[in-house]
């Protein structure tokens, strides 16, 4: 999983790699402001998708294979119609909100066409995430892997002949997004239709369970709340990024990347934590659940302080690789001085919450991750950034005090012990299964 997530970073970094060096800072600018804008628009439908594997994961661990599968038809169903939605909401409004967070005019052009393009290839994004998403909850993370890595090369060579070979534009590269993961989700329903033993993909034998999709909102909709509105504090911090500059927009953009790249370790054991928590209350063994947060923790603690390292010391150089811009490398690389200082942080707060994720609890998460974004770091990178005299600064250090909230508060409510009655299976105290 967690390589499967460190290449689906290439996507976005090799977007901004190459329209950083072969196109220039300003086209960087556009294409790293365009990143969570469209994560601000599909962010709930990631949400409720997390509620189904967790679903999924749950009666896979109860052996209960019939629902299984009709998670799996529902949730195909609710994939087809949602992207369609958010692919003509999303470019209807694209315009409107790069204007709203005060983005240079001069870039908007490029921006907007390039987020008009990813927008209208969601289907095959949701398609093939989705799929992803179902085979992690049945334990399989492997096979998404391997569809991932052959996407992503496809999308890094068409990126080189687009852009360095035949000199396209910044929307070449939303081409070739859509491109490569319309052959992933295409190649991977081959493939499972002929391979796999739970999913077989046909669009004849599609049955939409209402049982089944109010379980999958009640558990999703309060993590793809927290997603959206997580998304639109970061679009929010790009509009006070915005007073300081073309320079501070792509150095917060590269930087940005860079530090995604750097989270994808505790995401990662977050989501497989999750699965991990949803078989094992499925299958009634909670024991297994408290040694996996222990496991968890410690792992991620020791991964979290190398890139800590890593991105500390070779700030500078890691900027480098997108831009030879002098101002860029620089309001970067102080970025990641401080950002990378406080990933153990980060580390803990997403393990505690994919605790409670995979027991179904995902109300609590969805309110403490948005008292950390909207309470705490956004009013402290607004102050700091324009009364502190620190300047872009404030917006960086407001990044680690919200961590260190968020971690908190999870750690907290973990220890009341309140998200292990959120389980979709229930036993009795004598083991019997009562749901």
């Amino acid at each position: 999983m967690l390589l499967g997530n460190v290449f689906q970073q290439f996507y976005s970094l090799i977007d901004s790699i190459i329209v950083g060096r072969f196109i220039g800072k300003e086209a960087l600018a556009a294409v790293g402001t365009s990143m969570p804008i469209s994560f601000l628009l599909i962010s709930l439908f990631i949400g409720i998708t997390m509620g189904f594997t967790i679903i999924v994961s749950q009666y896979f661990g109860a052996k209960d294979m019939i629902r299984v599968k009709k998670a799996i038809n529902t949730l195909y169903i609710f994939i087809f119609f949602t992207s369609i939605v958010m692919s003509v909401v999303g470019i209807l409004i694209s315009g409107w909100v790069f204007r709203l967070i005060g983005m240079d005019p001069s870039i908007i052009p490029q921006a907007k066409l390039f987020l008009d393009i990813f927008m209208a290839g969601l289907l095959f994004l949701f398609g093939y995430n989705g799929t992803s998403a179902i085979l992690r909850g049945l334990g399989d993370s492997k096979t998404p892997l391997y569809f991932l890595i052959g996407s992503v090369v496809l999308n890094i060579l068409l990126d080189i002949l687009f852009v360095p070979v035949l000199g396209w534009g910044v929307w070449s590269v939303a081409v070739a997004t859509i491109i490569s993961e319309a052959t992933a989700f295409i190649a991977q329903i081959i493939y499972l239709n002929r391979y796999h033993k739970v999913i077989r993909f046909s669009i004849a034998d599609l049955k939409f369970d209402p049982e089944i999709f109010r379980k999958g909102i009640r558990i999703g909709l309060p993590t793809g709340l927290q997603q959206t509105f997580v998304a639109a504090g970061m679009v929010a911090l790009y509009g006070i990024v915005n007073r300081f500059g073309v320079s501070a927009n792509a150095a917060y953009s590269v930087a940005g990347r860079i530090d995604n790249f750097a989270a994808m370790p505790a995401m990662s054991f977050s989501m497989a934590l999750s699965t991990f928590v949803g078989q094992n209350l499925g299958a009634n063994k909670p024991g297994r659940v408290i040694a996996g947060l222990r496991s968890t923790l410690a792992m991620t603690a020791v991964i979290s302080l190398a890139v800590s390292m890593i991105t500390v010391i070779f700030g500078k150089y890691l900027m480098r690789f997108f831009t030879n811009d002098p101002e860029v490398i620089e309001l970067g690389k102080g970025y990641l001085a401080v950002i990378g200082s406080f990933y153990i942080l980060f580390s803990t707060m997403f393990v505690m919450n994919g605790i409670m994720r995979g027991a179904g609890d995902t109300l609590i998460p969805m309110f403490i991750s948005l008292f950390s974004l909207w309470v705490i770091r956004i009013p402290i990178a607004t102050i700091l950034s324009a009364h502190a005299g620190i300047g872009i600064y404030g917006v960086y250090w407001s990044m680690p005090i919200g961590w260190f909230t968020g971690a908190v508060l999870s750690f907290i409510y973990y220890l009341t012990g309140r998200w292990k009655k959120k389980a979709v299976v229930k036993y009795s105290a004598d083991g019997k299964r009562i749901s």
